[in-house]
C-alpha cells in the first residue's frame, strides 16, 4: 500500500528545526552509549537498502552480504560517520556514495578478512533480506532508485513501529491495531460505528482517535526525517521526496 497518511503533514504545525543531523552526530561521538545506540539505529535503518542496492548492481547474495557487512564494519571501526558533511544535505546521499566507493576500492574477500578475520561484527538477517529482495517486483529502476525506495519504505515502517510502541505503552494497543490500516491509506475492515461499539466508545470519539493517530504518525515520520537532513534541506521537501519515491 502506497497511500501513507502524510499528505497534509505540517499543516497547522510548527516546522521541525532542520539544522541538525542529530542521529548522525550522536553516532559519530565514539565511546558513548548514546553513540552506540545511534549507530545501531543507522545500521538498522540503512543496511537492507544498501543490500538491495548491491544486489541490483549485480552482486550475488553472498557478495551483497559480504559487501554490506564489510561496509558497516568499516563504519564501526573507522568512524566513517564522522566524515559525513551535513552541509551536503541528506545523509542517505552520503551513505550511498561512501558505500559505492567502499565497494569499488576493496575486494569482498579481502575486506571480510580485514574486518576481523571473518568474524561477523554485526547481526543482520541476510536470509530474510534475500527473501525480501526476491519478492521485490521486477522493474526497470536503477540501483540508486531501488536504494531510495527501500530507504523510504524503511522510514515509513520505523514510523509505524514507533507509533505502535507509543500506543502500547499508553495502554491503547487495541485502538492502534484497529486503526493502523489508515496509516497506509487502506480502509478499515468494518464501519466506524461497529468498531466503536466493540471498543465501547462513541463513533465520534473513534473518528477523533483516527485523526490523532494520523497526526502522531505524521509527526513521528517528520521527526525521523529531521534526524538525517541538514539546514539546506527542509523537512517538507524531504517528505515530499519520500512520498514521490514510494508512489512513483
Amino acid at each position: 500500500m502506497n497511500r501513507w497518511a502524510v499528505d497534509d503533514a505540517g499543516k497547522g504545525r510548527e516546522a521541525f528545526h532542520t539544522t541538525h543531523w542529530s542521529l548522525v552526530f550522536k553516532a559519530a561521538e565514539r565511546g558513548t552509549s548514546q553513540a552506540q545506540r545511534a549507530l545501531a539505529t543507522l545500521c538498522e535503518t540503512y543496511w537492507y537498502p544498501l543490500y538491495a542496492y548491491a544486489r541490483r548492481l549485480g552482486a550475488d547474495p553472498d557478495e551483497a552480504r559480504d559487501q554490506t557487512q564489510a561496509y558497516f564494519a568499516s563504519l564501526l571501526e573507522k568512524n566513517y560517520v564522522g566524515d559525513a558533511d551535513r552541509q551536503r544535505g541528506r545523509f542517505r546521499t552520503f551513505l550511498i556514495t561512501s558505500f559505492r566507493n567502499h565497494r569499488s576500492k576493496e575486494r569482498k574477500r579481502a575486506a571480510a578478512a580485514k574486518r576481523g578475520g571473518g568474524q561477523v561484527l554485526l547481526s543482520f538477517d541476510y536470509d530474510d533480506a534475500e527473501h525480501r529482495y526476491r519478492l521485490e517486483p521486477i522493474d526497470h529502476r536503477t540501483p540508486e532508485q531501488v536504494f531510495e525506495r527501500r530507504w523510504a519504505l524503511t522510514l515509513l515502517d520505523r514510523a509505524v513501529d514507533e507509533v505502535r510502541k507509543q500506543y502500547r505503552s499508553g495502554g491503547k494497543a487495541e485502538l492502534f491495531d484497529v486503526l493502523s490500516p489508515l496509516l497506509a491509506g487502506a480502509r478499515l475492515d468494518r464501519p466506524y460505528s461497529e468498531i466503536a461499539h466493540a471498543l465501547e466508545i462513541s463513533e465520534g470519539a473513534l473518528k477523533v482517535a483516527a485523526h490523532r493517530l494520523r497526526g502522531r504518525f505524521r509527526d513521528t515520520l517528520r521527526a525521523l526525517i529531521a534526524e538525517t537532513v541538514a539546514e539546506d534541506v527542509s523537512i517538507e521537501d524531504e517528505l515530499r521526496d519520500l512520498m514521490r519515491i514510494v508512489t512513483g
